[in-house]
């Protein structure tokens, strides 16, 4: 199967005063279409980094790049904006709803930075937050929804143009263990079911045992 992102031989640390700390080093992994992959590990072992990285929101000190078999520079912060709004959706563990804005309007808000019709742009967050199973909540604001609720139309949000990655940093970092295991079950559905890919940074063991390839950082 081909890969989606390749990485060779990746180095980053980050210079604290004095003192280097070295989170990734000669790190090397392919993530292909469909994958399911939890990079785990405790805190400052990497997977922020290696996350943001992946998502092209932080540059390797060393190494090589490359989606969708074409090679990425770091050097172009237009054209690496242009890249992550073309393949790449980001969900958080703050869900980083507008709170003025209904379900529906947040989910639609970044398609406008695509050439849709207004009524394109309502049909794709209609048929996004059916997926995540809140067609019945499109006229809710955040302060409305529990917080399982706000999170899938932040999914909702993600997966809306069907991007070829989604990143997720802690998803479930915010909610109670019961909605936890919703949205693990929300990605897993999108996963199987809608051929979604996904990447997933978390502590969480509830997420890692999910995983379909765990990738185990600071070890």
């Amino acid at each position: 199967m081909n890969a989606i992102i390749q990485l060779n031989h990746i180095d980053k640390s980050y210079v604290n005063g004095k003192i280097r700390n070295q989170v990734l080093n000669d790190f090397s992994r392919s993530f292909t279409h469909r994958c399911f992959a939890v990079l785990a590990g405790p805190s400052g072992s990497g997977k922020s980094s290696l996350l943001n990285i992946l998502a092209t929101l932080d540059r390797p000190d060393a190494g090589e790049y490359w989606l969708n078999g074409s090679q990425v520079s770091f050097d172009n912060k237009k054209k690496l904006t242009e890249l992550r709004k073309q393949n790449f959706g980001f969900v958080f563990q703050s869900f980083n709803l507008i709170p003025v804005l209904n379900a529906l309007e947040n989910v639609e808000l970044p398609l406008t930075l695509f050439e849709y019709t207004k009524e394109e742009r309502s049909e794709l967050a209609q048929q996004a937050l059916e997926l995540v199973g809140l067609g019945d909540k499109t006229k809710k604001r955040p302060y409305e929804m529990s917080g399982g609720e706000q999170q899938r139309v932040a999914i909702a949000r993600a997966i809306a143009r069907h991007p070829t990655i989604i990143f997720a940093d802690e998803p479930t970092a915010n909610l109670d263990k019961q909605n936890a295991l919703n949205i693990i079950h929300l990605m897993q559905r999108l996963n199987e079911d809608e051929g979604l890919s996904f990447i997933i940074a978390s502590h969480d063991e509830k997420v890692i045992r999910a995983g379909k390839e765990i990738v185990n950082l600071g070890e």
